[in-house]
């Protein structure tokens, strides 16, 4: 897990590290999706952009694609697929993800994703998509 979202599983609040969402928000969110103490963890590890797994037997390594939220990774493989977690999603179409924490470094992590060779998308929410019919 990357570091800057190590506290929402660590203290079950998952705005922890973000901008202050409204309380209304928050307290819904908290409510339905807040994590027990008995879900809470402390990661085995941190992993940065760039880290590599090929240690591990997984050829990829780690992109840093905050925007969703601070510690927003995505996992790219050498067959260039790309596993990016919240970033996008595909219920109909690819797009963005509508939760947000900062829209700027939202806009950079996509911009970093086009000059990268990424063949297949996979999404945290939906289904997969060619990268080129996101950047057309």
């Amino acid at each position: 897990m990357h570091y800057d979202d190590s506290g929402m599983v660590e203290r079950g609040d998952m705005f922890w590290n973000r901008k202050n969402p409204n309380i209304l928000i928050k307290t819904i969110f908290g409510l339905f999706f807040g994590l027990s103490k008995s879900d809470r963890f402390k990661p085995d590890f941190y992993i940065k952009d760039g880290y590599d797994f090929t240690g591990y037997g997984f050829d990829a390594k780690v992109l840093h694609l905050p925007g969703h939220s601070k510690g927003s990774i995505g996992i790219l493989t050498t067959d260039d697929n790309l596993f990016c977690g919240d970033l996008f999603i595909n219920m109909n179409q690819p797009t963005p993800t509508s939760l947000v924490d900062d829209s700027e470094k939202l806009n950079v992590s996509i911009e970093k994703l086009k000059g990268l060779k990424i063949n297949t998308v996979y999404p945290g929410h939906g289904k997969s998509f060619p990268m080129s019919s996101f950047t057309k």
